[in-house]
């Protein structure tokens, strides 16, 4: 199967592209590299001992989507490119809105224009909002959110749900996930952003390898066992392989499918930075800040739909999280 990575020289997409080029299939990327280094494509093939075509583009262009879909057969489309930030997108919400709803209607129509029907989209637990309890289930209402970036989300798989409504023979899978961590065993993928990181994981990292002082660890006053944030943190390498077994499914499924991919274990702040000077032999200097913009308390996954209908479930551990980003981040840039 062709299939066009839009965002695939990012963290998640390229940890993807790596699962689909080991799995027999071609991979074509799209991306701005706005939060992404060009070198990611020649790590990919380091790894893989394949090439994936690349593009530098932007995914709002059609123009630019039109040259792509002419100079290959696209089968199938996996959608990563988006803004990512919850609090940067309270500050931000114009541009937020504006990327993330554009290049996803920019791509779907791109698409109807030459006839590809397959989309695999990455969506986030954020569709499910400040009010359903946890564990999420897929058949709870998604229909809000606590941020403009879990907003964009929800959005788009309305116009996904709507589009699979209007052309019956089209398959949209809505991929719903968790909090990624971890990195590629190689060392030579893991999440590297532009900048200073958004997330905890990366922070964490670049605060371990002596780039950054310390770590904040925004609020301690939550009600929860310890007062910090807790996630449902899984392996990026579990949830690229996750994505490659929603596109095996859409292969053969028409309609749109909701779909959530996490461990189902809820892991705070603080248990993720002790699991890391654990698992590293090392301590981090942290401190507690004011909670951010557009956090909840606390959140995780039921993710037994995955394991019933495409056969996925999480096998990495806290630790090899843990241990994994290390190794990517103490080489990171080098």
């Amino acid at each position: 199967m062709n299939v066009l990575v839009t965002g695939g020289a990012g963290y998640i997409g390229s940890h993807t592209v790596v699962e689909l080029l080991n799995a027999g299939h071609n991979a074509i990327i799209v991306d701005d590299l706005s939060n992404a280094k060009a070198d990611v494509i020649d790590r990919i093939e380091t790894i893989t001992g394949k090439r994936p075509v690349f593009y530098k583009l932007d995914c709002k262009d059609k123009d630019g989507l039109r040259k792509v879909f002419s100079e290959n057969q696209v089968d199938a489309i996996i959608h990563f490119a988006a803004f990512k930030a919850v609090g940067e997108s309270v500050k931000k919400p114009l541009q937020y809105y504006r990327n993330n709803l554009d290049s996803a209607m920019a791509m779907l129509e791109v698409m109807e224009e030459f006839g590809c029907k397959k989309f695999v989209f990455s969506s986030s637990a954020t569709v499910y909002g400040p009010n359903n309890p946890h564990p999420y289930k897929e058949e709870m209402k998604a229909i809000e959110s606590s941020s403009p970036y879990g907003w964009t989300k929800v959005m788009i798989e309305r116009i996904l749900t709507d589009y699979c409504t209007a052309h019956p023979d089209f398959c949209a899978i809505l991929l719903r996930y968790f909090n990624p961590i971890g990195a590629h065993e190689s060392g030579l993928l893991g999440d590297d952003p532009n900048g200073i990181p958004n997330n905890l994981m990366p922070y964490i990292g670049r605060v371990a390898a002596g780039q950054l002082e310390k770590l904040t660890i925004f609020g301690d006053d939550y009600p929860t066992p310890d007062g910090t944030c807790q996630r449902d943190y899984l392996h990026v390498v579990d949830l690229a392989v996750g994505h490659l077994k929603a596109l095996e499914y859409a292969e053969n499924h028409e309609g749109v499918e909701a779909i959530n991919l996490g461990t189902g274990n809820g892991i705070s702040v603080l248990e993720l930075v002790h699991a890391f000077e654990t698992a590293n032999d090392m301590k981090l200097p942290y401190v507690i800040g004011p909670r951010r913009d557009g956090d909840l308390p606390a959140f995780w996954a039921d993710a037994g739909k995955a394991k019933t209908l495409l056969g996925w479930e999480a096998t990495h551990t806290v630790e090899d999280m843990c241990r994994s980003s290390w190794n990517f981040a103490k080489n990171a840039g080098k």
